[in-house]
């Protein structure tokens, strides 16, 4: 399975889907054991799941996206929330000229808040725009694969995203990565102060209790899920 697209224009007028999936990343520091790409590797692997599954349109993932609270760190880059829209947009209504009415963004990265109101807005009229993974999406994975921890918890470069990068492309995984648990349970002021706060390591989350098990059947549990955000967008 192809994380980034390769198709040609011919397989896509042969194909001629209606959805197409667009992987959001971000460029963000993932401790010692991963590297800063792995919110858009997370975001690729999932939308070429469900791309193959449904038989639809990939396309290939923004990569740097909001990640301010981890300014703290080397290699964090981030775009502000409105150049994130532009691009949303921007896409969006090309695809509409090109006939694809329908545009699944899959989100690797949890602080790209802006993405629920971009989706939000474009729906107004009729469904045109989903989100996914959604927080319940995420919860029912975890407990499909067996997951020990929750996704408060295990928020950032834990368990959730050191599995599925072990399933998906463990040449990324540090051999280390069992040694960076660190919990931060309470964290009032995220926003305020972002993640320098409650880390130093860059870690908030239990990447020891990660295996490539789990990351098999997380993938297949939210493949399976995109399902019912498929029927919202086509209810016909």
């Amino acid at each position: 399975m192809e994380l980034i697209t390769a198709t040609t224009s011919v397989e896509e007028r042969d194909r001629a889907a209606s959805v197409a999936v667009l992987p959001v990343g971000s460029f963000e520091q993932h401790g010692e054991h991963l590297p800063l790409i792995t919110d858009t590797v997370v975001a690729c692997t999932i939308a070429a799941g469900i791309a193959e599954r449904y038989q639809l349109m990939l396309l290939p993932p923004v990569t740097i996206a909001c990640s301010q609270e981890h300014a703290a760190w080397p290699g964090t880059v981030s775009i502000s929330a409105v150049t994130l829209t532009a691009v949303i947009s921007d896409i969006a209504a090309s695809l509409q000229r090109s006939g694809v009415r329908h545009l699944a963004i899959v989100n690797g990265h949890g602080g790209n808040y802006v993405l629920s109101n971009i989706v939000q807005e474009a729906n107004e009229s009729e469904p045109r725009m989903t989100l996914f993974p959604t927080r319940t999406d995420w919860d029912t994975a975890r407990a499909a694969a067996g997951m020990t921890s929750d996704g408060h918890d295990d928020m950032h470069a834990g368990e959730l995203e050191v599995s599925l990068l072990l399933h998906a492309a463990p040449h990324l995984v540090h051999e280390d990565f069992a040694k960076g648990d660190h919990a931060a349970p309470d964290r009032p002021h995220l926003l305020l102060h972002g993640m320098a706060a409650y880390t130093t390591s860059g870690v908030i989350g239990f990447p020891s209790r990660a295996t490539a098990a789990k990351g098999a059947a997380l993938l297949d549990s939210l493949v399976g899920a995109f399902k019912n955000h498929l029927t919202g967008l086509q209810p016909s």
